[in-house]
């Protein structure tokens, strides 16, 4: 109890020394009250086989039957195995992207290059995914040069690569990569900007060359920064946004690239199960929380880095 007292203590004191400073917060609250923790009581109509008509408080109580019924659906095993799949091949791939060309342009000298190619990696994260989409079914139709050079490598006749389901993955990663690597890439920049010079010096004193300078300097002042976006990732592993997928996906390439969120939006939104839809999506959830607390925990003991 001491220690309760001792933190609302010091958050009053700092509240009556800095009274504007937490004044600007308040939006930030009240958007994550209203738009993500009252939403959140929503979750009961997994528990109950929810009808408008009726309501929260009359809709028949069904206990875990809706996940049950989700656990020994055919869809089961598909949808779970597409989506811990794209999202590992996202982070194995994707991950490192990021790190490595902040890197990479960070060793450029000269400042207005750095800076036209760091707005130029940019731009496609500002791009609609609408737009994006559009552009990956025009790359990725049977007369493009890509869908050409794939045919050639592969010996087949040429298709549309959509169309094909051992594909979807490749290109669902790639071109996330290629729209987010450069966005990502901010954060890395901005820890590195925060690396203290003399420490390059004492380096260089040393005999150490620019890519040990990287590999025994850079590398561990952004440690902790990684670390952090790492845990970040590994707790969203099995959260793939349905619009892309939606957007890219068809009944002929289900097997691949149908996943929980997309399951989801068809159950729960176009044939209106409403109960069933919520049951899955809060499953994926708590996974995602067991993910997230065992990474941060698998994090703090080996390296001492952590969310909390």
């Amino acid at each position: 109890m001491s220690k309760i007292k001792s933190k609302q203590n010091t958050l009053l004191t700092n509240i009556r020394q800095r009274p504007l400073l937490y004044l600007m917060a308040v939006p930030i609250v009240v958007y994550y009250v209203v738009f993500h923790y009252i939403p959140m009581l929503g979750i009961v109509i997994g528990f109950q086989n929810y009808l408008p008509a009726r309501g929260f408080f009359n809709s028949e109580w069904v206990g875990l039957d809706q996940f049950t019924r989700f656990f020994h659906s055919m869809n089961f095993e598909r949808l779970v195995r597409n989506t811990f799949l794209i999202s590992f091949y996202d982070l194995l791939f994707g991950f490192p992207v990021p790190i490595l060309f902040a890197l990479l342009l960070n060793e450029v000298k000269n400042t207005k290059f750095k800076k036209v190619t760091q707005t130029i990696t940019y731009m496609p994260h500002f791009i609609s995914l609408v737009v994006i989409c559009g552009l990956i079914y025009t790359f990725t139709k049977s007369n493009s040069p890509l869908a050409q050079l794939v045919a050639t490598l592969t010996g087949n006749k040429a298709e549309n690569l959509l169309s094909n389901a051992k594909y979807f993955r490749t290109i669902y990663v790639v071109s996330g990569i290629w729209q987010g690597f450069g966005w990502g890439s901010i954060i890395y920049f901005a820890a590195l900007s925060g690396v203290d010079p003399t420490l390059y010096e004492a380096s260089y004193l040393d005999g150490a060359g620019r890519f040990q300078q990287a590999i025994h300097v850079t590398l561990p002042s952004i440690a902790p920064t990684i670390i952090i976006m790492l845990i970040l990732r590994i707790g969203s592993l099995m959260s793939v946004g349905h619009e892309k997928i939606i957007l890219l996906y068809s009944p002929i390439t289900y097997k691949t690239s149908d996943v929980i969120s997309s399951y989801v939006y068809r159950s729960g939104l176009r044939e209106m199960n409403y109960s069933y839809g919520t049951a899955v999506g809060l499953f994926n959830s708590v996974i995602n929380l067991v993910l997230v607390l065992g990474a941060n925990w698998i994090s703090r003991r080996v390296t001492e880095t952590s969310l909390w």
